[in-house]
C-alpha cells in the first residue's frame, strides 16, 4: 500500500488587505491628503470667480462691505447693466478690436516666423535679437512718439492705432510661432522644394496644415490680450465713447465719490462669456500648440 499524499488547502489572498486598500481609495480625507497641493491651488484659481459671482447678486447696500454671502440674491443686475450701458455696443468693439488685430497679426507674422525659421539669409540672427528685444520693451516706453504719430494721422479716438500696428508682425507671436515651426521635420519642406514649390507655395501647403495647433494658441493668446486690454483703449479711445470696447467701458460703473461693485462684477461676469466660450472651443488646439514638439510620426 501506498502512502496517502498530503495536499495543502489552497492559499486564499486575504481580505483583510484587499478591503483596507480599497477603504484606503475610497476614504475622503485620504484622497484630500493625496490630493492637497492640487486642491489648494484649484482653491486659490476658483476663488476670485466666485467672490465675483457673490458680488454680483448682492444688493448695492452690502456690495462691498466685508458681508461675503449675498444676504439677499439680486439676479436682476444683469439686466441692470444692459440698461445703463449700451453694452451690445461695447462688444462689437471689442469683438472688432481683437478679431481684426488677431487676423491682421496672422497675415504679418505668419511668413515673417516662416521666414526666420526656414530660410537662410544675412542678418537673421539679428533679426530675431530685435524681435526678444521688442518683447522685453515695456509699452509705456513708446506710447509718447507712439500717439504723436497716430494724432498727426488723425486716428487718435478709434481704435485702428492698436488694430494697424498689427500688420507690421506682434514679436511675441513671431517668436512664438518661429519656435513652432522649427519643430517641424525639414524633409517636408525640403521635399516640397523639390517638387518644384516656391516658399509661398510650401508655406501654404505644407507648414500651415501642420502648425494648425501653434496657430491657434498664438491667434487666442493675441485675441485675449487685446480684449482685455485696458491701457491701450484708455490712451487712444478715451475721448470717444463710441470706440469704447468692454475692457474700458467697465470702468464707468465707477461714479465721482462712489462705485457700483454689484454691477461692475456682472459686468465683468458678462464680458468674461465671450473669452471662455472662445477657449472651450479651441481648447484642444490652444493645448497642442502649447505642448506639441513635433509633428505625428
Amino acid at each position: 500500500m501506498t502512502a496517502p499524499t498530503l495536499t495543502r488547502p489552497p492559499v486564499r489572498a486575504s481580505r483583510a488587505g484587499v478591503d483596507g486598500a480599497s477603504l484606503r481609495k475610497r476614504t475622503p480625507l485620504v484622497f484630500v491628503a493625496d490630493h492637497a497641493l492640487l486642491i489648494a491651488l484649484a482653491v486659490i484659481f476658483v476663488a476670485p470667480f466666485v467672490f465675483v459671482l457673490l458680488t454680483s447678486v448682492m444688493s448695492p447696500a452690502q456690495a462691498g462691505t466685508a458681508f461675503a454671502w449675498p444676504t439677499s440674491w439680486h439676479w436682476e443686475n444683469f439686466a441692470e447693466v444692459f440698461e445703463k450701458l449700451p453694452m451690445l455696443k461695447y462688444f462689437g468693439n471689442s469683438f472688432l478690436y481683437a478679431g481684426a488685430a488677431t487676423l491682421f497679426m496672422l497675415l504679418s507674422s505668419v511668413p515673417a516666423a516662416y521666414a526666420l525659421a526656414r530660410i537662410q539669409f544675412r542678418g537673421s540672427r539679428f533679426i530675431m535679437f530685435a524681435i526678444i528685444g521688442a518683447m522685453l520693451l515695456p509699452p509705456q516706453v513708446t506710447s509718447v512718439p507712439l500717439y504723436v504719430m497716430w494724432s498727426n494721422l488723425g486716428l487718435t479716438g478709434s481704435l485702428w492705432p492698436l488694430i494697424l500696428p498689427n500688420l507690421l508682425g506682434d514679436a511675441f507671436s513671431i517668436f512664438l510661432l518661429r519656435q513652432f515651426f522649427l519643430t517641424i521635420p525639414r524633409e517636408y519642406t525640403e521635399a516640397a522644394r523639390i517638387d518644384g514649390c516656391g516658399e509661398v507655395r510650401t508655406l501654404w501647403k505644407v507648414v500651415l496644415p501642420m502648425a494648425r495647433p501653434g496657430i491657434a494658441a498664438t491667434s487666442i493668446f493675441l485675441f485675449f490680450a487685446s480684449w482685455n486690454d485696458y491701457y491701450g483703449p484708455l490712451l487712444y479711445t478715451s475721448e470717444n465713447e463710441n470706440a469704447w470696447p468692454v475692457s474700458y467701458a467697465l470702468a464707468q460703473f465707477r461714479g465721482s465719490r462712489s462705485v457700483d461693485w454689484n454691477l461692475t462684477m456682472a459686468a465683468t461676469l458678462i464680458a468674461m462669456v465671450p473669452v471662455v466660450l472662445v477657449f472651450l472651443l479651441a481648447q484642444r488646439s490652444f493645448v497642442r500648440g502649447v505642448t506639441l514638439t513635433g509633428v505625428k510620426g
